[in-house]
């Protein structure tokens, strides 16, 4: 079994338009010649993902997926210009090579990089990758790290430093990640008012030290290296790239941690392998951060919460696509199933917080 991510048959209703799709890249792309060849990469339920070869060149197309999609999400200008910025001065950004916002080539915006070739962690390691405890520990002193380097980027001197406005970022998240719930809840959907409201009432202030922020860093939007599994080489899903609070992506990432001692029916919500042994807990993470950045991370569980919160509405996002049939996508059918455990966990935390 290969332990690189493997492109196989394109899914039904998400084919592209092979002819303009090449006009458009060799157009756009000096130095490609040869026929072209599209697979999909099976992986991932949001933007839909594509491997294109032309001759004995590899790259990744990213669109927006077909039907419903919140208004600010999916945004491949974003992303693309944020790997602009970053290429060349952050080592995990992958290059970008071309983007369009002309829907006629492929009924919507999209944007061309190069592939990293790597390993991508999902719920399980690939089959062949064994990690140690010490490997696994390692993993996760280096996921932090990333993510402390990036935190640690001068945002005004990359050229992002209009990418988003830091004073009222956590409310605007809120209020935002609220009303997006709101509008993709289907009936047989939570209503989540009391968690709504408790998000609403326990927020924190405005941080004094804004930062750029990935918005959804996790293992399986990261490449590891084939020789070193331990090392990282590259980041992906940057179109929720914004400048704001840093630990709304601290929570956001350790809202994907599952560890032992949770409640059971989280193994059912696990995506990446966080229950290795080795694997550092949630507690431990947070305490190296605080350690590493010199700042003592108080409103935890707010963070925490809030990114367990936004992982219900993705989660829900994704189900509503389904339920009014603008998906076949039959991973779907069943994903609402998790909303009711992201909110019932909630609850509970909820319930001991000194917030």
């Amino acid at each position: 079994m290969a332990i690189v991510d493997q492109a196989g048959p394109v899914r039904n209703g998400e084919e592209l338009d092979i002819e303009r799709l090449e006009a458009f890249l060799k157009d756009s792309i000096p130095g490609l010649n040869g026929e072209i060849g599209v697979r999909q990469f099976p992986s991932g339920h949001s933007n839909l993902t594509y491997l294109v070869v032309i001759g004995d060149r590899e790259m990744v197309l990213r669109r927006p997926p077909f039907g419903y999609r919140a208004k600010s999400a999916h945004d491949m200008g974003r992303e693309y210009r944020v790997l602009k910025a970053l290429h060349g001065s952050f080592p995990y950004a992958p290059r970008p090579l071309a983007y369009t916002e002309d829907a006629s080539i492929l009924g919507d915006q999209f944007y061309v990089m190069e592939r990293l070739t790597g390993i991508i962690l999902r719920k399980d390691p690939p089959p062949g990758l064994n990690y140690a405890p010490r490997q696994a520990s390692k993993l996760c002193k280096n996921f932090l790290q990333v993510l402390l380097d990036f935190q640690a980027l001068d945002y005004n001197a990359v050229g992002l430093g209009d990418l988003g406005r830091p004073t009222g970022y956590v409310a605007r998240q809120v209020s935002g990640t609220c009303k997006r719930y709101q509008a993709a809840r289907t009936p047989d959907a939570p209503h989540c008012e009391e968690y709504m409201q408790w998000l609403e009432d326990k927020q924190p202030p405005d941080t004094d030290r804004p930062a750029l922020i990935h918005n959804d860093l996790k293992f399986d939007n990261m490449v590891l290296a084939l020789h070193d599994p331990t090392r990282f080489i590259g980041i992906l899903d940057w179109e929720l790239t914004t400048v704001g609070d840093p630990l709304m992506d601290l929570g956001i990432s350790l809202s994907y941690w599952v560890q032992p001692g949770d409640p059971p029916e989280f193994e059912l919500i696990r995506t990446i392998p966080s229950n290795m042994e080795g694997m550092m807990t949630r507690k431990q993470i947070l305490q190296l951060y605080e350690e590493k950045s010199g700042h003592k991370v108080e409103y935890y569980d707010f963070y925490y919460l809030f990114g367990l919160f936004r992982m219900l509405v993705v989660v829900q996002q994704m189900y509503y696509r389904y339920y009014n049939g603008q998906t076949k996508d039959e991973r779907f059918k069943q994903i609402v199933q998790m909303v009711f455990i992201l909110e019932k966990a909630a609850r509970k935390i909820m319930a001991r917080s000194d917030l």
